[in-house]
């Protein structure tokens, strides 16, 4: 199953993470909050006092902040510049690889210290191996998802800020920031969707949005980039699989997407499937990850720095 989804900015609002928005302008969880405060004088003033004195004028600087960004939002509201792509395909694990629609072959990395779980986990883990599946089991153990969210910034006006202030390079940061910010809330309402319509294995799912941004949810959606998933060259595997173009995205030659204002990556059902840190790899698994990967291990290098 190949499903492309278009929404406008409206029906994706509501799930944004504004925590993140918050920490891209360097301002810590507990301002986020503005964000389910009622947009009254009287809410907001009982607000900002319930900051220390000494917080109360970045607590102010945080609702104009938040207010502006609505302002943008409402703008772009019936703009349909959020778009999905995701394939359901039927996959199986070989060791640390996932064989997708039986013909491209993804490899994974192994944690080599045991985490929070007790096991050395690497994502292949959540697919049951070619064979080795029960009928109770088999539609979240024989499947996976592969996925890419963008934005399409050029949907937006561009001539300055909502309040028609000039100053452009803090329409375009905002502007920047929102873009982010909606094609992760595109995948988390795209995610939700699968779980309960295409895939179904979660139908009677009944979740806040509080709940939904806890991932209280069945299942995992790792991006490429997330410490379980650090390769970012997987996503010129994903593309083989999904065709990203159909949705505008491109890619340069690092691996980076373009539009930036994108996320790829994999959704899996497993019931225990869990999101760790593969954490640092040593010469012996880059070495046998490179042979699985058919890249140079100088080539993998470049972009696994962060665990070597």
């Amino acid at each position: 199953m190949r499903e492309v989804l278009t929404y406008p900015v409206r029906d994706i609002v509501p799930y944004i993470n504004w925590v993140y928005f918050f920490h891209a302008w360097g301002m810590e969880p507990r301002f986020a909050t503005v964000a389910h405060i009622h947009d009254c004088s009287a809410c907001r003033a009982e607000w900002i006092a319930s900051f220390d004195e000494a917080e109360r004028a970045k607590a102010q600087e945080a609702i104009s902040l938040y207010q502006e960004a609505m302002g943008y939002l409402r703008r772009w509201s019936d703009k349909p510049a959020c778009r999905a792509l995701f394939l359901l395909a039927d996959a199986y694990s070989d060791g640390d690889d996932i064989v997708v629609d039986g013909q491209v072959r993804i490899p994974f990395l192994r944690q080599q210290h045991a985490g929070k779980s007790g096991y050395t986990l690497c994502l292949s883990d959540f697919i049951a191996p070619r064979g080795c599946l029960s009928s109770a089991s088999a539609d979240i153990s024989n499947r996976i998802g592969v996925f890419v969210t963008t934005v399409s910034v050029d949907c937006f006006c561009d001539d300055g800020s909502v309040d028609g202030s000039s100053d452009t390079s803090l329409s375009t940061l905002i502007t920047s920031t929102l873009a982010d910010r909606l094609a992760e809330a595109t995948a988390e309402k795209m995610h939700e969707e699968v779980r309960k319509h295409y895939w179904g294995y979660a139908k009677d799912e009944r979740l806040t949005m509080a709940e939904l941004h806890a991932e209280r949810f069945q299942g995992i959606r790792p991006a490429v980039g997330y410490p379980s998933l650090p390769d970012q060259s997987i996503h010129f595997l994903i593309d083989e699989l999904l065709h990203m173009s159909d949705v505008g995205v491109r890619f340069s030659d690092t691996g980076a997407m373009i539009p930036q204002c994108s996320v790829s990556g994999f959704m899996f059902a497993h019931p225990k499937a869990q999101y760790f840190a593969v954490g640092p790899i040593g010469e012996d698994q880059l070495m046998d990850y490179s042979c699985r990967r058919a890249f140079s291990a100088d080539t993998l290098r470049s972009f696994l720095t962060s665990n070597l």
